[in-house]
């Protein structure tokens, strides 16, 4: 059976980085680059004329330093508009306060523009199958920052905390299955009940809640 392709709208103003990042996807079986767009203005008009006509993508591949309406906004203005697509963002920094404004705005993955062309990818996979992403250097930065208190009790089992651990790090439900010598299925059942747990509405904010409560 052919795989299905993942269509990707590519959003960055500066041509010889869209370029690369155009070459770099289509390269990969299973991902197509079918729209791109300079800015984030550009990119609402793709998007309302090929929604409209049935060709629009499945995720949105933005760059978080666009002129004129930047990319926390267009990420925001997307997600009102079209709330089912999935939006990778790319920045050249992994300032926290950037990153966490770009997880208020909607975005469901966010990567480093530096990093190599395979995390890339991931994201983009990731966030068509539904998943949050972090780029593992930016993970990394941001949940290190974060000075968390004495530790109290914790609500999740010990193998709750090493499925959060690995979440923390980066790495997808394959990549924690792999490493715990478990399935994909019990990965997930894991991760139900860590959201239920923590009041969590997806894996970037229960791993930022755990770190603040000192669960990890």
């Amino acid at each position: 059976m052919r795989e299905a392709l993942i269509s990707v709208l590519l959003v960055e103003d500066h041509a010889f980085t869209r370029d690369g990042l155009r070459v770099a996807i289509n390269f990969e079986s299973g991902l197509r680059v079918v729209g791109e767009a300079r800015s984030g203005e550009e990119a609402l008009e793709v998007l309302a004329r090929t929604v409209a006509a049935g060709t629009g993508p499945e995720v949105v591949v933005l760059d978080i330093g666009l002129p004129g309406m930047d990319g926390i906004e267009t990420a925001a203005r997307i997600k009102r508009l079209y709330p089912g697509l999935r939006i990778v963002m790319l920045t050249a920094h992994n300032l926290r306060a950037e990153v966490l404004a770009a997880m208020g705005s909607g975005a469901d993955a966010y990567c480093l523009k530096s990093a190599e062309p395979e995390l890339l990818l991931l994201a983009i996979r990731a966030a068509a199958a539904g998943s949050a992403y972090l780029d593992p250097q930016i993970a990394h930065h941001i949940l290190g920052s974060i000075r968390a208190p004495s530790p109290g009790p914790s609500p999740l089992t010990e193998r709750e905390t090493e499925v959060l651990r690995l979440i923390a790090d980066g790495l997808g439900n394959k990549e924690i299955a792999a490493q715990l010598e478990i399935s994909v299925s019990t990965v997930k059942f894991h991760i139900q009940d860590i959201l239920q747990k923590l009041s969590a509405t997806d894996r970037t904010q229960a791993a930022v809640k755990a770190l603040r409560q000192g669960l990890l």
